[in-house]
């Protein structure tokens, strides 16, 4: 349910102070406000900082000082009793905020409480206001790229921040006599897929191309760090000619297990497509993560950069002379499916990895590449959809780019398809068909919702940049809509993970004082090395999966699921579509918090 501060000034002499109140209503409706009884009116207040568009005023009743103060609470409101403590009076300084949560009909403040406030406090009526705390976006960028730490496979130096993890998967790609250690594990297992991994470093290197400047120095570093952690290993799986290795871990014998990384003792089988045997998506993939990440790096490591950029370029050969879906080939399907399937087709991965290496090099051939396959292509199916395994709406975005800021008319197909899926996004556009819960966020069906989230809210405040830089906005038939609309759709879905939502739950762990506590995830339920150095088998560690406890490593930074279309959660580790968080649900929010962390106020 959703969790608002109504708070209530009382001036004093040269100093303020705050008495707070904490509701959760069941609907949208604007905060109530508590005045001490030294008013002697029953005022109705609006609150002018309301979440929604709804002018219901909410009731406010006081009473005399001889008796308790109560509020009196619209019927939309669901409420259990609850009241103040004796001691809470004792609580109350120049600079104490007291807050109170609850959900019931009245609140009843004992007349000693009373008392104290009005005997203490010079009370005016005129600074009455409703008070919605800020969102940190400085705290969840930081928290937002820590993560990733969490996620690493390989030697760990020496300055890494999670403390809890250690040295894993130091044998991976032994099979084929090659090292292919490092690299990041997708989610709470330990397989270090290749697909979701690749389009987790283009989402990473997009945001530090977008929004690096935005960034504080040292949030920066860290996220060229964590790019860097990726890209070092996407550059060993396409180290052989004519071969791509795309997996390592088998995830049905991984699964069966609840193991630290650091304990693997499951099979570390390398999966590896060998030409003219396809993978258009995963080589799709990885050349446009490698071509962003060369933009990323090209001021601070030019040399390295240049080494990104050129393997970028003969993975996507690789990709585009071998045209077909890995996960069509047998010695692949097995071991990657139904967990990273190609379900979309490969061909928005080759209009992507063509859309990055024309930016990233400024190559004429790749211009004409996405304008001459974008019908053989499907560029103009105008799929609303952004994801590890569907790129039509950031592929639209990307390539609008060329026509708003390069006057590159030939690729208006794609702005129009990009335009089409901003006004999907508009609730109250003629155009909107985008699903959401009654809380306000997007929702689509398929578990890890908040995937959807964190990659709109990135193409949303990207292209609101587009737009802005050069003086356009987008027709939505019944309206036209500009960059800052845009923005605020973005916002109201970052707020809405940050803690603005019917469950008053921060989604991103350790973010804030209320966040799950059981994620789906085994490094961060099962006791560290440090804590436990004995040896965990694989059955060993159901018990922890079972636990009722709060995990005992807090994995900072991760993005849960998030909750179902009820906008329900239940902070249950075995619900994995809710509680586990992934590496490209947090990559595309490192871009949207370095936003707002700058720029606050959408407008």
């Amino acid at each position: 349910m959703k969790q608002t501060s109504s708070s209530i000034f009382f001036l004093d002499g040269a100093f303020a102070r705050t008495l707070e109140f904490k509701f959760f209503p069941r609907f949208r409706l604007p905060p109530l406000a508590l005045l001490p009884s030294s008013i002697s009116s029953a005022p109705s207040i609006s609150s002018a900082a309301s979440l929604s568009n709804s002018s219901v005023m909410s009731s406010v009743s006081i009473s005399s000082a001889a008796s308790p103060i109560s509020v009196s609470v619209p019927s939309a409101f669901s409420i259990s009793s609850t009241t103040f403590p004796d001691s809470v009076s004792s609580a109350i300084s120049d600079s104490s905020s007291i807050t109170v949560s609850f959900a019931t009909s009245a609140i009843s403040v004992p007349a000693s409480l009373s008392a104290l406030i009005s005997s203490q406090l010079s009370v005016c009526s005129d600074t009455l206001s409703t008070n919605f705390s800020s969102k940190d976006y400085s705290d969840a960028l930081s928290k937002s790229i820590m993560f990733f730490e969490g996620q690493r496979s390989g030697f760990l130096p020496q300055d890494q921040r999670i403390g809890w993890r250690a040295n894993s998967g130091l044998s991976d790609g032994w099979m084929y006599n090659t090292d292919l250690t490092g690299g990041y594990y997708d989610a709470g297992d330990n397989v270090k897929f290749g697909f979701p991994m690749a389009f987790t470093t283009t989402m990473l290197a997009w945001s530090v191309i977008e929004f690096g400047d935005l960034m504080p120095p040292n949030e920066l570093r860290n996220a060229l760090v964590a790019i860097r952690w990726a890209t070092d290993y996407l550059l060993k799986t396409v180290s052989q000619p004519n071969r791509i290795f795309v997996q390592v871990g088998d995830p049905s014998i991984d699964h069966s297990c609840w193991e630290r990384p650091e304990d693997m003792d499951t099979a570390r089988t390398v999966y590896a497509v060998d030409a003219p045997n396809p993978a258009s998506d995963v080589a799709g993939e990885t050349a446009a993560a490698l071509a962003a990440s060369s933009m990323a790096f090209r001021s601070v490591d030019p040399g390295y950069a240049e080494t990104l950029l050129r393997n970028a370029v003969q993975v996507f050969q690789f990709a585009d002379n071998f045209r077909g879906a890995y996960s069509d080939n047998s010695n692949i399907r097995d071991g990657v499916c139904p967990f990273y399937c190609d379900f979309s087709g490969y061909q928005d991965e080759l209009l992507w990895g063509a859309a990055w290496l024309r930016r990233a090099s400024r190559d004429n051939s790749y211009l004409s590449y996405i304008e001459n396959n974008s019908k053989t292509l499907g560029a103009d199916d105008n799929i609303n959809e952004f994801g590890w395994d569907n790129k039509h709406a950031g592929l639209n975005v990307l390539v609008s780019k060329e026509v708003l800021e390069g006057n590159i008319y030939s690729l208006q197909s794609y702005k129009a398809s990009a335009d089409s899926f901003m006004c999907t996004l508009i609730p109250d556009s003629s155009s909107s068909h985008i699903e959401y819960t009654p809380g306000g966020l997007i929702y689509k069906p398929g578990g890890s919702n908040l995937q959807h989230a964190t990659t709109i809210s990135f193409l949303l405040v990207v292209y609101a940049k587009y737009l802005d830089r050069t003086s356009q906005t987008v027709n939505c038939g019944n309206q036209v809509i500009g960059p800052v609309s845009l923005r605020i759709q973005a916002k109201k879905q970052v707020d809405y993970i940050l803690g603005d939502n019917p469950m008053g739950l921060s989604y991103i762990v350790g973010y804030s004082n209320n966040f799950p506590q059981r994620i789906h995830h085994r490094g961060s339920s099962l006791p560290s090395v440090k804590d436990h150095p004995e040896f965990i088998a694989c059955k060993e560690g159901s018990i922890y999966f079972n636990s009722t406890n709060p995990n005992p490593n807090v994995l900072i930074g991760a993005i849960v699921g998030g909750p179902g279309e009820d906008d329900a959660y239940g902070d249950d580790r075995a619900d994995f579509r809710k509680s586990e968080p992934t590496t490209y649900i947090n990559a595309p929010l490192v871009g949207v918090a370095a936003y707002f962390a700058a720029n606050p106020n959408p407008s």
